[in-house]
C-alpha cells in the first residue's frame, strides 16, 4: 500500500511569492533518502536546495526546469513506501525548459552551461566534482584553464553579391536564467511603484586614503584583513540615517514604518547576477567587524552559499559600480527599502581647496530615494551628511 507524501516549495524569504525551478537532482523513479536534495530553486535573492522530506521513490515531477512556481505550491510526490512507479517517468512530469547536458561526470546546472557557453568549452568533456558527479561553474572554468583553444572552424563561402544576408546566422537566442527573469521584474516593479529620484554629490577621500595609508599594516596585523572604503560609508550611512530617520523606513499601505535598527545590504556582485546580502546590526560593529562581514558575505556570493536569512531584514542598500569602473550611475531602490546610496569608481581631479586648484582623489556619490516619503530636502542633506562624514572620518569616531 503506497504512502505518498507531497513535496513543496518553501519560502526563501520574506516577500517572495513565487520561485523557479533551476535543477531536479532526482528523476521520476529514482530513490531518495530522507534528506536528501531533491532540486534547486532560484529566487530573486537566493538559490536554496530543497531536501526530501521522506525516504522513498519519487513518483511525480509537477514542473519542469525553468518553470515558475508559487511558494506553498505541491512540485512533486513521494511514496515513501519505496514501491516502485507505475507510470512511465516520460509521462510522470513535463518535458523540463532546459534539460540538463549529460556528461561523463554527470550532470550540470544552469550556471555551468552558461559558463560552458561563454568560455566555449565543451561540456560533455568536463568532469564534475559536485554531488553524484555533477558539473559546477568552477569545473567548467578550470577546463578552459587546462584546455587548448579550439580550432577556429572553416569560414563560410561569401555570399552572392546579390543575396540578402542571413541575420538569422549572426544572432543567438538564449533562455533568460530563472534568477535573471526574477531580478528584471522586480526591477520593473520597483521603477513603477515608487516615485523614484536621484540626487548627486562628490566626496573628496583624501583624508580616508591617509587613514588607510597610516593605519593599513596594523590593521592587517590585528584583525588579518584590509581596511577598505566600504566600511567608511557604512559607518557614514548609519550616522546619516540616525539624523535622517525617513530614509530608514519603508512604506505599508497608508502607514510609514520607521526603523530603529539598522540591517545595511552591500550589492555584490556573483556569476548568477547582482545579489544584495545584509549586514545585520551594522551599527553594533566596529571598522574591523563590518570588513569581516562583508568579506564573508562576499566569499558566500563568489561560492554560491547565501542562504535566504542572508538577505533579510534590510533597511538600507550601498552599491558600489565604481569597481567595474563606473564614474556615475543611478542606483535603483531594492523594495521596500526607501533609500539607496550608489558608490562610484575614484579619479583624481582638479579642484579647489583654499583658494588652490589641486589634484584630489574625488568619488561621485548617488542617492536614489522614494519622493512619496523623502522630500528633496531631506535626501540632499542625508547625502551631504555623508559628504561630510566621510571627508573628515575623525567626526564618526568622536561622533560629531
Amino acid at each position: 500500500m503506497s504512502n505518498i507524501v507531497d513535496i513543496i516549495i518553501p519560502s526563501p524569504g520574506e516577500s517572495i511569492s513565487s520561485v523557479y525551478i533551476a535543477q531536479w537532482m532526482k528523476q521520476v523513479g529514482e530513490a531518495i533518502a530522507e534528506g536528501e536534495t531533491l532540486l534547486e530553486i532560484d529566487s530573486d535573492k537566493a538559490s536554496l536546495e530543497v531536501p526530501s522530506p521522506s525516504a522513498g521513490v519519487i513518483t511525480e515531477l509537477l514542473f519542469g526546469e525553468g518553470d515558475e512556481v508559487d511558494v506553498g505550491a505541491v512540485i512533486a510526490r513521494v511514496d515513501a513506501s519505496g514501491a516502485a512507479a507505475s507510470a512511465a517517468p516520460a509521462a510522470a512530469a513535463p518535458a523540463p525548459a532546459a534539460a540538463p547536458a549529460s556528461s561523463a561526470g554527470g550532470k550540470s546546472g544552469p550556471a555551468a552551461r552558461q559558463a560552458a557557453k561563454e568560455l566555449g568549452v565543451d561540456i560533455a568533456a568536463v568532469s564534475g566534482s559536485g554531488r553524484d558527479g555533477r558539473i559546477l561553474r568552477a569545473d567548467v572554468e578550470a577546463a578552459a584553464k587546462t584546455s587548448a583553444p579550439a580550432a577556429a572552424p572553416a569560414p563560410a563561402p561569401a555570399p552572392a553579391p546579390a543575396a540578402a544576408v542571413d541575420t538569422g546566422a549572426l544572432e543567438e537566442r538564449v533562455r533568460m536564467t530563472p534568477l535573471r527573469r526574477t531580478i528584471a521584474r522586480r526591477l520593473v516593479e520597483a521603477q513603477q511603484t515608487a516615485a523614484m529620484l536621484t540626487t548627486f554629490n562628490e566626496v573628496d577621500l583624501t583624508n580616508v586614503k591617509a587613514i588607510r595609508k597610516k593605519y593599513q599594516e596594523r590593521f592587517v596585523k590585528k584583525h588579518g584583513l584590509k581596511l577598505g572604503f566600504m566600511s567608511f560609508f557604512v559607518k557614514a550611512a548609519i550616522e546619516a540615517l540616525k539624523e535622517y530617520p525617513a530614509v530608514n523606513s519603508q512604506i505599508d499601505g497608508n502607514e510609514i514604518i520607521y526603523k530603529r535598527y539598522y540591517n545595511i545590504g552591500v550589492a555584490v556582485s556573483t556569476p548568477k547576477g547582482l545579489m544584495v546580502p545584509v549586514i545585520r546590526n551594522a551599527d553594533r560593529l566596529s571598522f574591523s567587524g563590518i570588513e569581516k562581514e562583508i568579506g564573508n558575505l562576499a566569499g558566500k556570493a563568489r561560492d554560491g552559499k547565501l542562504a535566504p536569512a542572508d538577505f533579510q531584514g534590510g533597511t538600507f542598500t550601498i552599491s558600489n559600480g565604481g569597481v567595474f569602473g563606473s564614474l556615475m550611475s543611478t542606483p535603483i531602490l531594492n523594495p521596500p527599502q526607501v533609500g539607496i546610496l550608489g558608490m562610484h569608481t575614484i579619479q583624481e581631479r582638479p579642484v579647489g581647496v583654499n583658494g588652490q586648484i589641486m589634484l584630489r582623489p574625488m568619488m561621485y556619490l548617488a542617492m536614489s530615494y522614494d519622493h512619496r516619503i523623502i522630500d528633496g530636502r531631506e535626501a540632499v542633506s542625508f547625502l551631504v551628511r555623508i559628504k561630510q562624514l566621510v571627508e573628515d572620518p575623525e567626526r564618526m569616531l568622536i561622533e560629531i
